[in-house]
């Protein structure tokens, strides 16, 4: 099925005809058309959940892979594991999950890899194909045996960004499960760097640059997001307005 941008307007159209009753109600309205609302709702209306983003070719890598957001978190704790290769590092696995975990980066590199060639698209305006490898988020959370009552799975980072509150992010179970959403640990062939997220960062590719999580430390799974940092799903939502989801 090839879809151009009048196909998906007029399917759009015809999909919110059929919910013109439920629209004149103010707050089904509001919570409808706000823009980080709609936004997801037409990305997975219109597209299969598990719809994969386009790959690139080997040769189309970027010669530089720019960081983003923090290039090191710079922490007593975060230089001590940096200092031993991150050989005492533990990824935690919790919340509602019926087998809690704690996963040593040796641990990760034994679960079943996946390797992709993506394009990093920041909120700032810049791009970078890079080549990424890691595990499938599914995998993790398949181990640890979510429970049915978690949503949303959110990402505890190394990262205090200064004011000890820590930097988070989350994604919800739709995300998570999605066969491009990796726990990666080396981009172009190489473990990751410092200043683009050692030891292990998220790779949601459907998303913008700054859901992608750096120096994941903790991984909870959750029913809601509200008592999490500011409430609204990430630092950047809680702090710059940032919408929570941000497909593309």
């Amino acid at each position: 099925m090839i879809l151009n941008r009048r196909t998906l307007i007029v399917g759009a159209a015809a999909t919110l005809a059929g919910c013109d009753r439920l629209a004149k109600n103010e707050t089904v309205r509001e919570a409808l058309f706000s823009a980080e609302n709609f936004h997801r709702w037409a990305q997975r209306s219109l597209m299969a959940r598990d719809a994969l983003v386009h790959e690139f070719r080997p040769d189309q890598i970027s010669p530089f892979f720019r960081p983003n957001g923090t290039a090191n978190p710079n922490t007593p704790e975060y230089k001590a594991l940096w200092r031993t290769g991150f050989a005492d590092w533990r990824l935690q696995v919790g919340g509602l999950v019926e087998r809690p975990l704690s996963l040593s980066l040796a641990q990760l590199h034994a679960f079943p890899h996946r390797e992709q060639i993506t394009r990093h698209d920041c909120v700032e305006g810049w791009s970078a194909i890079g080549k990424w490898r890691g595990v499938p988020l599914k995998r993790v959370l398949d181990a640890a045996r979510l429970r049915d009552g978690a949503r949303y799975i959110v990402l505890h980072c190394a990262d205090d960004m200064g004011g000890g509150n820590g930097y988070y992010e989350s994604i919800d179970r739709v995300d998570a499960f999605h066969p491009q959403t990796i726990l990666a640990f080396a981009l172009n062939d190489q473990p990751l760097r410092v200043a683009n997220g050692a030891p292990l960062r998220l790779r949601v590719e459907r998303q913008l640059g700054y859901k992608q999580a750096k120096y994941l430390m903790r991984i909870e799974a959750v029913t809601s997001l509200d008592g999490i940092g500011g409430g609204k799903g990430g630092f950047w939502e809680d702090h710059a307005g940032y919408d929570w989801y941000a497909g593309i």
